[in-house]
């Protein structure tokens, strides 16, 4: 297992002394814009010294020619001149013994390959200096809590709001719209933002956040992880610290991966993948921005235990009844309210009112506010209620406001969350209410039982594991340059066997009278003939593969039409044989195991249910290698065929025990030569019944050969 050193960034974020390179009086420069931001909008405490070698004072303030020539230690360098002066400007700080350079620059990596070489410099520079960069191509970092904006935006003037969310992003567009979620009442903190990614990248900026005592929330919009094992060490340091991370990963289909690496050169990496990455290590993956901003503000409110159940209070029966309706959709539970909780509302609510969950209090909250504050302050003092779910369907002017001050006064007095939506696009004074009050309103009810099931989903997800967990990171030991081929499955079960994986008997033989001798010596009623190719994978798909051969002149007659299909499909290549193997005859039931070298976070296991069915249905799970017995359990648990395995519907159970040793000598054999194996994949594995084990019918490896 690697370890990494991550960089100390508490002089990024908070820095002593600053040099701004490129500082200008243009009003509209970048150079511009960063000066009037750390000095007309910013309480920026510490030294900033400004560098530009044609002007002796910018506003009164002295200049400096160089970085050199500052008589004082350098904390951060704002890079903001253009992009042919960046890397002698970063020769210059290195030199300096500047920390951290932000460069906000662009023109680099995301242009051309001449912009990839020059990153490439950049990358140099800071490995050889020690000298940390930040950027290229970037808007800078907003340190909102300590109000020290070291951006050119012109919206930092107006995006102020300190609140407990960090964020961490690639793409600049995106984190401005998370900031500007404090028009529903959402502070965010800290915000980094580095663009290309040349040296620091969002795994440094999630590792910092995580003991950053001004966070709770690490919020995440990333187009693509670089550093695999990196980014797995910054999300566990997260877990352990009990700070979840929720992620929005851009780049999942094809047209959004090809902009994700247009816009900041990132990998995109397999969004299948990535997705099982971020469910092990307990990220809460989102799949839109209003997402992330409700299940960022929500898990700010306190830690979920995942055990929460679900009151509903509205003033509207269908709103109520809709709310009740999406929350079974996402499979959460309604809470059932004691009767000293009925005896509650009905002492408050009028008699045609709905007292049990989901309540539907009728207007009469609207015409009494003090029946609205005691019903509601009644479901949520309920023992069985985990969360009050509040939606507010339309504004009904001064009597919406006074529903919404009895909500933020509830909120107030009690621990567990309240969540609420506004419906309805006209935002009166009511939803103003409820920012001011602390509650950030979600936009929809949707969006609302999103972050609902996000929430006690990540409770469940720490009350599971061990958050000090972390795999083996097998992308640590890089695969080594030799020739790619596909070994034989008769090589690939051969393999298997020495890891304790069973295999049917077999022979490969050269003509058809081994076939018929081969088939005597098995001494079975029935075999399986198939060609034996390292260029042929689908087998069956040419005529390579015969069943249910039950004899010796079976067998010479299934060699003769698998080698003259072989011969018209495959011209020129060399025959390698037939391979004769017995025949599985038990009742079983099909599952494919198939593992793949990620080029990001290393060797992956997939497990379905086999056939075409895999691929039909998408019934798969995933884990990092490598497996233990509970995580390959766990992995089979997760799929739809994990039923068929059990025994369903008067069919009897199969070895999962078996399936399970299967999975971790798979892992086990991977694991082991990590460093040539590149891809395995068996299609079908046969499960027998319970006590009966597990065969693997067929077996296609990619190895790189040694030089």
């Amino acid at each position: 297992m690697n370890t990494y050193t991550f960089s100390d960034l508490t002089k990024l974020a908070l820095p002593d002394s600053i040099a701004l390179i490129g500082a200008s009086e243009k009003p509209e420069s970048i150079g511009g814009r960063t000066l009037d931001n750390i000095v007309q909008h910013s309480q920026y405490k510490g030294r900033l010294h400004l560098v530009n070698p044609t002007r002796l004072t910018i506003h009164d303030r002295p200049c400096f020619p160089s970085v050199s020539a500052i008589d004082d230690p350098i904390d951060v360098a704002l890079v903001t001149v253009r992009a042919d002066h960046v890397l002698p400007s970063l020769r210059e700080c290195a030199a300096k013994g500047v920390k951290f350079a932000i460069i906000q620059s662009s023109g680099f990596g995301e242009v051309d390959e001449e912009g990839k070489r020059m990153e490439q410099e950049m990358l140099s520079i800071a490995r050889a200096s020690g000298m940390r960069i930040y950027g290229p191509n970037c808007p800078g970092l907003n340190n909102i809590n300590a109000r020290l904006g070291m951006t050119f935006s012109p919206a930092f003037k107006l995006d102020q709001m300190p609140g407990p969310i960090g964020l961490a992003t690639q793409g600049g567009g995106m984190g401005r719209t998370v900031l500007q979620a404090m028009a529903r009442g959402m502070g965010t903190g800290l915000w980094f933002s580095a663009g290309n990614e040349v040296d620091l990248e969002v795994s440094d900026f999630i590792h910092y956040m995580a003991t950053a005592s001004d966070i709770k929330v690490i919020a995440a919009n990333i187009e693509g992880v670089r550093n695999g094992p990196k980014f797995l060490e910054a999300c566990q340091h997260a877990a352990r610290q009990g700070k979840p991370v929720v992620a929005l990963k851009i780049g999942k289909s094809e047209y959004g991966a090809k902009a994700a690496a247009s816009h900041t050169a990132a990998i995109s990496g397999s969004a299948e993948v990535n997705s099982a990455v971020f469910k092990e290590l307990g990220v809460v993956e989102v799949n839109d921005i209003d997402e992330l901003i409700d299940t960022a503000a929500l898990l700010a409110h306190g830690k979920p235990t995942g055990k929460e159940k679900i009151a509903v209070f509205s003033y509207s029966g269908g709103t109520a009844a809709f709310a009740a309706d999406q929350i079974g959709a996402g499979d959460l539970e309604l809470s059932t309210f004691d009767e000293s909780t009925l005896a509650k509302l009905r002492d408050c609510l009028p008699s045609f009112a709905a007292m049990n969950n989901p309540v539907d209090t009728t207007g009469a909250v609207l015409a009494d506010p003090e029946i609205g504050y005691r019903s509601l302050k009644a479901i949520a003092d309920d023992a069985d209620v985990g969360m009050v779910f509040y939606p507010i369907p339309f504004d009904y002017g001064r009597d919406t406001e006074i529903a919404a001050q009895n909500a933020v006064r509830v909120n107030k007095e009690i621990t567990k969350p309240l969540v609420m939506a506004w419906m309805s696009d006209k935002r009166g004074l009511g939803h103003q209410v409820l920012v001011d009050g602390g509650i950030v309103p979600a936009a929809s009810m949707t969006n609302a039982v999103h972050a609902m099931k996000r929430f006690i989903e990540y409770g469940q997800w720490q009350s599971s594991v061990d958050a000090a967990w972390v795999p083996s990171l097998l992308n640590a030991k890089p695969a080594h340059e030799g020739a790619i081929r596909t070994a034989t499955e008769a090589e690939g079960k051969a393999l298997l066997r020495e890891f304790g994986v069973r295999v049917p008997s077999g022979v490969v033989v050269q003509d058809r009278d081994a076939a018929a001798q081969v088939f005597r010596t098995l001494e079975k009623a029935a075999v399986v003939m198939k060609i034996v190719s390292s260029h042929i994978t689908h087998k069956s798909d040419i005529g390579g593969v015969k069943l249910h051969i039950a004899s010796p002149e079976q067998a010479q007659t299934a060699f003769d039409d698998i080698a003259a299909a072989f011969a018209q499909h495959a011209p020129g290549i060399p025959f390698e044989g037939v391979l004769v193997e017995e025949m599985q005859t038990e009742a079983f039931v099909e599952v494919v195991v198939g593992i793949h070298r990620d080029p990001v976070f290393g060797h992956v296991c997939t497990f379905g249910l086999g056939g075409v069915s895999m691929e039909l249905y998408k019934d798969v799970s995933r884990r990092l290698l490598p497996l233990t017995a509970q995580r390959a359990r766990e992995m089979i648990d997760e799929t739809h065929c994990a039923q068929l395995l059990k025994g369903y519907r008067g069919k009897p159970a199969m070895d999962v025990d078996a399936l399970v040793q299967t999975l971790v000598a798979l892992s086990d054999l991977v694991t082991e030569r990590s460093d040539e194996l590149d891809e395995l994949e068996i299609n079908p594995l046969a499960v027998l019944r319970s006590g009966r084990g597990v065969v693997a019918l067929d077996a296609v490896l990619t190895l790189r050969d040694k030089e």
